[in-house]
């Protein structure tokens, strides 16, 4: 196995120094995730209107997702297939690109960090979840309790991290999407909320507990199940696609989505008869025991909530491993070239000296220097002659 202080993941090589290249390569792949993220979410507009719905207490009793979908389209005395998106505002459109890149960037730095704090490895990335976990090597200290006891707690530790901070910048948008722009904002009026709550929104516990799990699921148990367990001879690039959407789909939504029902339900109990003048704070403990009353366990989990769930989330989170792990790494080799030429560049000294010959002259004068140093070194531990 790799040394605790070792980069775990394949990353390019560059002559930029190690902190530099770290800092590119995070906004990078955050940069990357939230576009991803951002166009696969306002495509599905529609899956996510109807997810909502049938995760509320707007939709009961039979045919539950045939009301979900006639309230996702229904238009005053009309139906659109433009309703969905008449709810996304510039904040959704924002908030949907900050919740993937800062749900990545978050988890990369907590990851790096706790791992350097912890003395362990960072999770796998890239070309390393195709490596046969057959030759790792482990010595005695990486198999102890101790060791055990630091891997599980960044990997508890780490996507908590990411899934409550992905909530702060994406909730107050979600919710602005389920009770559309005026409402939200007379909701916001009747509970005159301090300026933290208001960044944070309704139903902020529920929506990070769901943000919690799913974080763990595309990050830590979909890389980590894929290399230690995969057939090796089975692993490609589209093996990861389909084992990712299956994680996802299978494991992460069939959690998650009593958090999303639950976070449904509290905006629901927080805007009685969708009158936000009517706003109320939300008291978990009521709207569970309620829901529990009227519908029992299917007010929070059925086959119709968990369907519509992966319809919304699976395209996007589901296929985030893939993406991850496989399509942002083609491009970072290419950038680092090119952000080492630009790092020599601001280095040189003179206009007419190329990038190429100011690297060897970088080298050589680092070189002299540890040459001098040794040698200086070697003339202060050393007897005088002329004593």
């Amino acid at each position: 196995m790799k040394a605790a202080n070792e980069e775990c993941h394949d990353e390019p090589l560059s002559s930029l120094p190690p902190f530099l290249q770290s800092s590119i390569l995070i906004t990078y792949r955050s940069v990357g995730l939230g576009l991803y993220g951002a166009i696969m979410r306002y495509a599905g507009m529609p899956l996510e209107k109807i997810a909502l719905y049938m995760n509320s207490s707007q939709v009961s009793g039979k045919n539950q997702l045939r009301q979900a979908i006639h309230l996702t389209f229904q238009d005053g005395q009309t139906r659109s297939f433009l309703t969905p998106y008449k709810v996304v505002g510039p904040a959704s459109g924002v908030a949907w690109f900050l919740q993937y890149s800062v749900m990545g960037m978050v988890f990369q730095l907590c990851d790096r960090s706790l791992s350097a704090v912890l003395g362990i490895p960072v999770m796998p990335y890239g070309a390393q979840l195709m490596e046969d976990p057959a030759n790792d090597q482990f010595d005695q200290e990486e198999n102890s309790t101790a060791n055990k006891t630091k891997h599980g707690l960044k990997i508890i530790l780490a996507p908590t991290f990411a899934g409550l901070v992905e909530s702060m910048v994406s909730n107050r948008a979600e919710v602005q999407r389920f009770y559309g722009i005026n409402k939200l904002a007379q909701v916001e009026s009747t509970l005159k909320w301090n300026p933290i709550s208001r960044i944070c929104g309704p139903a902020f516990l529920a929506n990070s507990s769901r943000n919690c799990i799913m974080s763990a699921t595309s990050f830590v148990i979909t890389p980590v199940l894929y290399r230690k367990y995969y057939t090796q001879e089975d692993k490609s690039k589209t093996s990861l696609f389909w084992f990712g959407l299956g994680v996802n789909i299978f494991l992460g939504n069939a959690i998650a989505i009593t958090q999303q029902s639950l976070w449904g339900r509290s905006l629901d109990y927080a805007c009685p008869k969708g009158d936000g003048s009517l706003a109320r704070n939300i008291h978990y403990r009521t709207v569970i025991k309620d829901a529990l009353n009227k519908e029992g366990i299917g007010a929070f989990l059925t086959v119709p909530k968990w369907a519509s769930r992966v319809l919304m989330n699976a395209p996007v989170q589901g296929t985030l491993p893939w993406f991850y792990n496989e399509v942002l790494p083609l491009a970072e080799g290419a950038l680092l070239s090119k952000s080492n030429e630009i790092y020599i560049g601001l280095q040189r000294p003179h206009k007419n000296v190329s990038p190429s010959t100011l690297a060897r002259k970088l080298t050589k004068n680092s070189q002299d220097l540890s040459f001098a140093n040794n040698e200086s070194k070697t003339t202060a531990t050393s007897p005088r002659l002329d004593r």
